[in-house]
């Protein structure tokens, strides 16, 4: 096949997907009408992207622009399912989320959330390309993958992102505390040895900044209104930071540390860093970062509190985990071994996770009045 054809046949690859992505909006209750003159356009950052692997055993060599130029099948295999998976939940987010428009506190928090759904899907349909431009038909395959997986049905690929979504605190629990793992997750792909992903990373994380600070000040707003109360509040805090934590991974990955070896995900930190990496512990090392971040940030978040109001806290690492070495064990927020019978516990449990009566007061109480700072939207 001449290159002429090939690029025919993979033009014509990513136009059938994007029939495939136009009924999926449909399907999911996205109305297109909504994205007024948004357009979803491909978009790399060259020259951010780097010109020679930066870490791992190919580092030093050329980075990787197509395909055949990848060494070996199980790296191309690594490289479709990270941009696979970072697919997955850029649409996953917006089945999430999408429902939540009707309902928005202010026309600020509808446009901002409607901003984020957008670039979300232009994120998605961005690995789509990917996968359909250079990894031929597994790609193909992979990109219809993408739209098949459903999170209101449980079926996409990362907890997280099929939890439901309920309400506007919700959000903001979720672009603050996931769309901050997102953060994460973008920059270590950023140093990536396949260059095509690599210099999709900058656009990226330029938008998905917007993501995370929509949460941080949304719950700065919902703090500073007092109207509902911090107590109910840290309890959402409780459910989302380990959410957040066990999108990280497993500890001791080997898949991780494979992936590093590739040179195809590096370091959170990994251009700013002079050391070694822990390569057996790569996971740890990036959600530690994390974990650090999230404190110092809601310590800003708590600030503007009332007065006589409790300070909001991010619970230990230990609590709640549902991946890693403290994965079903039992710990309280603050770190303490839980001393007690099943029972127990999920008594212990009411007390600092949201419960059905915590839920209907929120929506049917606290949410019935002015909730949230009022803020303009500008544009």
């Amino acid at each position: 096949m001449s290159d002429a054809e090939v690029v025919k046949d993979y033009t014509e690859n990513f136009e059938t997907w994007i029939n495939d992505f136009n009924e999926w909006q449909t399907r999911i209750g996205f109305d297109p009408s909504w994205l007024g003159d948004y357009r979803f356009d491909i978009k790399f950052d060259w020259d951010t992207a780097g010109e020679t692997i930066e870490f791992g055993d190919f580092a030093g060599k050329p980075k990787w622009d197509r395909r055949m130029q990848i060494p070996q099948q199980t790296v191309r295999d690594a490289i479709i399912s990270m941009v696979s998976v970072q697919g997955d939940t850029e649409f996953a987010s917006v089945e999430q989320q999408n429902h939540l428009l009707a309902t928005a506190p202010t026309e600020y928090d509808k446009k901002s959330a409607l901003r984020i759904m957008c670039e979300e899907q232009r994120h998605g349909w961005q690995m789509a390309y990917l996968l359909c431009t250079f990894f031929g038909e597994q790609g193909v395959r992979e990109a219809s993958k993408l739209l098949e997986r459903n999170a209101q049905e449980g079926t996409r690929v990362l907890g997280s992102f099929n939890e439901p979504i309920d309400h506007w605190l919700d959000f903001f629990m979720f672009t603050h505390f996931i769309d901050r793992d997102g953060k994460y997750q973008l920059k270590m792909l950023s140093t990536s040895s396949f260059k095509p992903l690599a210099a999709s990373m900058g656009p990226m994380l330029k938008e998905e900044s917007f993501h995370l600070g929509t949460g941080a000040n949304g719950l700065r707003r919902v703090v500073k209104q007092g109207v509902i109360p911090c107590a109910l509040i840290q309890k959402y805090v409780n459910k989302w930071v380990s959410t957040g934590l066990d999108l990280f991974g497993t500890d001791d990955s080997s898949s991780a540390q494979w992936a590093y070896v590739y040179g195809i995900k590096g370091r959170y930190d990994e251009r700013e860093s002079d050391g070694e990496a822990d390569r057996e512990h790569l996971n740890e090392a990036s959600r530690e970062l994390y974990f650090q971040e999230i404190r110092e940030e809601m310590r800003r978040i708590s600030k503007p509190r009332k007065k006589g109001e409790p300070e909001l806290v991010i619970p230990s690492d230990k609590f709640n985990r549902g991946i890693g070495k403290y994965s079903k064990k039992r710990f309280t927020v603050e770190g303490d071994p839980f001393e007690g019978d099943e029972a127990s516990w999920e008594e212990y449990l009411k007390t600092v996770l949201p419960t059905d009566e915590d839920e209907d007061r929120l929506i049917n109480e606290y949410m019935k009045e002015e909730w949230i700072q009022y803020r303009e939207w500008k544009g």
